[in-house]
């Protein structure tokens, strides 16, 4: 028998104890003394009917000889549980009544007409202080007491409520049976090898303070999304084979304020007593962002609290112990300045997003328990990917394996695979959506127009497939163009090119059929956004050379495009200028393209309506040389 059951009979004896009380109040006992108005009561003392009375402070009772001697109107009194009733052995034969006391009651008359009729009657003083006392404080509060142990022990030292200050973090074992090692994690060599020492100094710390120098309170991961900060964290652990605390940012936040603070001490608390550890704060710019400074709210800031303990607690446990802390980020820029100085994140590490290599490395990894098929080329599949984060890898590789399922195949072959791409960067296929002939020929033609201006331009990148099946949202057909290895740095011509290859396919629409369709609206918007960083960003401008409008860079590794710098009307009518010049440059050029290679034109748009699909080898094919 467990504890809990071995005291559930004092819940249920509560519980009855309240039925019982609840019931009498309810309902109260109809067989209770009968109550008499003063004028009866004194006629049934001169009828000889009452044998005996009580004087109470507040009442008279009496006793009635039988129960059918009063006539008239009477009514039962209710019984309160509460009232206390005179005990009499002639209760049982005798009928019970109350009168209560009127103001200004004439006493010695009631007494002289008591005397004269007979009738018995004695004072009686109830002294009801210990009673109302035990009725009106004790017994409320042993009720209250006991149904709040009941709550209590229902809801378990587990609920939320209960620990609402404590910590929220995932404690990783000390020995899991699948440790993550530096082997699970590929593509980010660089810092793979800044952490390795981290291991070191948790293994061996004496071996780096023996010189008097102290080991490292913190390192900041800093990447994109998906390129495997968290992973790393959690390899490091598992090389040094030390407990991990993973806690996210918004974990430490609630509602309530001083929560965050309280989680905060109780994480450092567990960590100092696990020590060495490492505790993983992923996502710290929710707690860590920057404080504003000149800004004073009639509120009570809750985050800037939390993250003020978490610089207390930064600063004030020893680095000797072994308790390192890692923090990952995607926003380095909005962090507090005082987070990232030295004595609390020592370190900033890059995990940036992997090169052709890396990517080669992470397919391989992703791939260890897959049952590829013999034409799988890992590298030219790193070629396709280029710019994929090493979780969009990794959806690439389950993508392909539910795709070759669903086929029922053996193993996983290379078509998979580059379908797999096809769905991460373009979208599902709609090949049930409904298009009539005349649009079918309009798309056919417009993603000729992109391929061959973009195979001719020099410098553009490589075609690889060409397709007019409907896929994601609102795209009526796309082509694939993706660069066969890693840059970094574009020239003009090059940005000049992809623009061109932009607008080839409303360049083709107009070549064909002499009018334009709204097909090109995203392409419009692509090479507006070119054209316009060409000129406020990397100074390639004619009327404004070498200059920068640039007011902040991009924030983050967020995508987010820089912010510009608004200047006078005069110049901002110069950067319209130009822009308009180079767009309508360049969809000159991709018009004279279009002209010259018409045959190829009509050819690869007729192949394209008849198998919708071309890939990178049918594409060559078709159109031949590129110096032709």
């Amino acid at each position: 028998m467990t504890k809990r059951e071995k005291y559930s009979w004092i819940y249920w004896l509560c519980v009855l104890l309240l039925f019982i009380g609840l019931q009498r109040l309810l309902f109260p006992n109809t067989q209770g003394p009968i109550e008499l108005t003063y004028s009866e009561f004194l006629d049934s003392v001169r009828a000889e009917k009452v044998q005996r009375i009580v004087f109470l402070p507040e009442k008279i009772i009496g006793y009635l000889g039988t129960e059918d001697t009063i006539q008239g109107n009477i009514t039962q009194a209710p019984t309160a549980p509460w009232r206390v009733r005179i005990p009499s052995v002639e209760q049982q034969v005798q009928k019970q009544f109350i009168v209560y006391r009127i103001p200004n009651m004439n006493e010695e008359y009631l007494l002289s007409e008591l005397r004269e009729y007979g009738v018995n009657f004695k004072g009686h003083f109830e002294d009801k202080t210990l009673q109302n006392f035990i009725l009106n404080w004790i017994l409320p509060f042993l009720f209250l007491l006991a149904l709040w142990g009941y709550i209590f022990r229902r809801m378990g030292t587990k609920h939320p409520m209960l620990e609402i200050g404590k910590n929220k973090a995932r404690i990783v074992a000390e020995k899991p049976e699948n440790p993550i090692t530096f082997k699970d994690v590929a593509g980010i060599d660089e810092a793979v090898e800044e952490v390795k020492e981290l291991v070191d100094f948790l293994k061996n710390p004496s071996k780096y303070t023996r010189l008097g120098g102290k080991l490292p309170k913190g390192v900041l991961l800093v990447g994109p999304p998906g390129t495997g900060k968290t992973l790393l964290a959690k390899a490091v652990a598992g090389e040094a084979d030390v407990p991990f605390f993973s806690m996210s940012g918004s974990d430490f936040v609630e509602m309530f304020v001083g929560v965050g603070a309280a989680r905060v001490r109780d994480l450092f608390n567990e960590a100092k007593a696990h020590a060495p550890c490492i505790i993983f704060i992923d996502e710290i710019d929710a707690i860590g962002k920057r404080r504003a400074g000149g800004v004073y709210g009639g509120g009570y800031d809750e985050r800037e609290n939390t993250l003020n303990q978490l610089l207390v607690e930064m600063d004030g446990f020893d680095s000797s112990v072994g308790v390192i802390i890692m923090g990952a980020t995607n926003r380095p820029d909005v962090l507090d300045p005082a987070l990232l100085r030295p004595g609390r994140f020592d370190r900033q590490i890059l995990v940036d997003k992997p090169d052709m290599k890396g990517r080669e490395d992470i397919f391989k990894v992703h791939t260890k328990k897959l049952k590829l098929g013999p034409d799988v080329d890992l590298k030219r599949l790193a070629a396709q990917t280029p710019g994929f984060a090493g979780a969009e890898i990794a959806n690439v590789c389950n993508e392909a394996a539910l795709l070759a399922v669903r086929k029922n195949k053996d193993a996983i072959t290379m078509e998979d695979f580059e379908e797999a791409i096809e769905r991460v960067i373009a979208g599902l296929e709609k090949k049930n959506k409904l298009i009539n002939e005349k649009e079918r020929q309009i798309v056919a033609y417009h993603e000729s127009g992109h391929a061959i201006v973009g195979y001719f331009t020099p410098g553009a990148d490589e075609i690889q497939k060409v397709s007019i099946v409907p896929r994601g949202i609102g795209a009526l057909g796309y082509t694939m163009q993706m660069p066969l290895e890693d840059r970094y740095l574009m020239t003009e011509s090059e940005l000049r090119g992809k623009i061109k290859g932009l607008l080839g396919g409303r360049a083709a629409e107009e070549i064909v059929f002499g009018e334009v369709s709204t097909g090109a609206s995203n392409d419009l918007e692509r090479a507006t956004q070119l054209a316009r960083n060409m000129i406020v960003v990397y100074g390639m401008s004619e009327k404004l050379p070498n200059i920068s409008l640039v007011n902040q860079s991009a924030t983050g590794f967020l995508g987010y495009g820089p912010e510009i710098e608004r200047r006078s009307e005069y110049i901002e009518q110069m950067i319209d200028e130009e822009i308009t010049e180079i767009i309508n440059s360049c969809y000159k050029e991709a018009k004279e393209v279009l002209c010259e290679k018409r045959e190829l034109l009509d050819k690869m748009a007729t192949i394209l309506l008849e198998k919708e699909v071309i890939n990178y080898d049918e594409i060559r094919e078709i159109l031949g040389d590129k110096q032709k």
